[in-house]
């Protein structure tokens, strides 16, 4: 019964911090083995590149246009997601009529 008190703490501390934090780095080594040439990623030290190419344990990654670096694969922190603003989307739709009074 003196051990119920230290087993639960120990249990909540393995459901709030442990358990959260392998996710995450199982989800980190999923997303580092699935990079494909032409993924826009950001390095864990904060600086956006392009793949370029890909090899066991590291990756060539362009940083500024000609400029390309080799960075082992656990540097990139994570993938960049191209998001299409929606109001570029509207603009960009076939057929889309410029602003201006409507002629009948």
């Amino acid at each position: 019964m003196e051990f119920l008190p230290l087993v639960g703490i120990v249990l909540l501390f393995w459901l709030f911090i442990i358990r959260p934090q392998s996710r995450r780095q199982k989800e980190l080594r999923s997303m580092q083995s699935s990079l494909s040439v032409g993924d826009e990623v950001m390095l864990s030290s904060g600086i956006f590149a392009t793949v370029r190419e890909i090899e066991d344990d590291h990756v060539k990654v362009e940083i500024a246009e000609g400029v390309v670096i080799k960075v082992a694969r656990a540097a990139v922190g994570s993938r960049i997601e191209q998001h299409v603003d929606e109001a570029e989307a509207e603009n960009e739709t076939p057929g889309a009529v410029a602003d201006g009074p409507e002629e009948n």
